[in-house]
């Protein structure tokens, strides 16, 4: 129900373990391994191995690992596992510069600092909230599948924005963009419910990026080319306690 306190499973212990796999990806290496079995079965092992190994890909594909998310009220954690390819000045996404019936915008339309994320086969595909606070607005757009890498992708492909607030008014907005290969996003929050930083937030299926629109008063700690990981890399900070005691004023 909107306004739950949903758990952080993002927390955890230091120590290395193998990674679940997702329930949502569960279905999903059944049938590849269904496949691989008649495969197996009626075209023999040269047929069967390279099927099993595609079942096994798709597995690690949804692997859900445990992550330690850094305590810091200055900080603004990494949404998405994958390769910063974009750091730079652009306007927010024109959905959540309009009014959303409140009588005001939920961002403001001045250009803000924008961190794109791009994730590809290989990485983890479980995206995490940068920030604790509440879900004020989920908008899933509809649109095209070219390549994520691309900044066109930004304003063209299949996209979901997600806005989070916190309780002394930081706001982020953060943005999943389906790639070439990805086909849906899956989200696991809606609004009104209230997220601990770095707990699950939805998932892009086969490639994809994630961008984050950083709030004024942000400074970027990561650089061009640095490989992340959600729940984990310090994405920005805000330059210091005086910018957040006067969001909260």
């Amino acid at each position: 129900m909107p306004g739950d306190i949903l758990d952080n499973q993002g927390r955890g212990e230091a120590s290395w373990q193998w990674p679940s796999i997702h329930p949502e990806g569960r279905k999903f290496g059944a049938i590849a391994g269904v496949i691989a079995l008649i495969g197996w079965i009626l075209l023999g092992p040269w047929v069967g191995w390279p099927l099993a190994v595609l079942t096994l890909c798709v597995l690690a594909f949804f692997r859900d690992p445990v992550r330690v998310t850094p305590q810091d009220e200055r900080a603004i954690i990494a949404p998405a596992d994958g390769l910063v390819t974009l750091i730079g000045k652009v306007a927010p996404p024109r959905e959540l510069t309009v009014d959303d019936g409140t009588g005001s915008a939920p961002m403001a339309s001045e250009p803000v600092t924008r961190i794109s994320i791009f994730m590809s086969v290989f990485d983890v595909h479980i995206n995490r909230t940068p920030i604790a606070g509440t879900v004020k607005r989920v908008i899933y757009i509809p649109g095209k599948f070219v390549n994520a890498d691309l900044d066109k992708a930004s304003e063209e492909n299949e996209r979901q924005h997600i806005l989070v607030e916190r309780s002394d008014g930081l706001r982020i907005c953060f943005t999943q963009i389906a790639g070439l290969v990805a086909r849906r996003i899956v989200p696991f929050v809606k609004p009104g419910d209230i997220i601990a930083c770095g707990q699950r937030i939805g998932l892009i299926r086969f490639g994809s990026r994630v961008d984050v629109y950083l709030p004024a008063g942000t400074e970027p700690k990561v650089l061009m080319g640095q490989k992340i990981i959600a729940g984990e890399t310090v994405l920005a900070q805000l330059a210091s306690a005086s910018v957040i005691e006067g969001i909260a004023q």
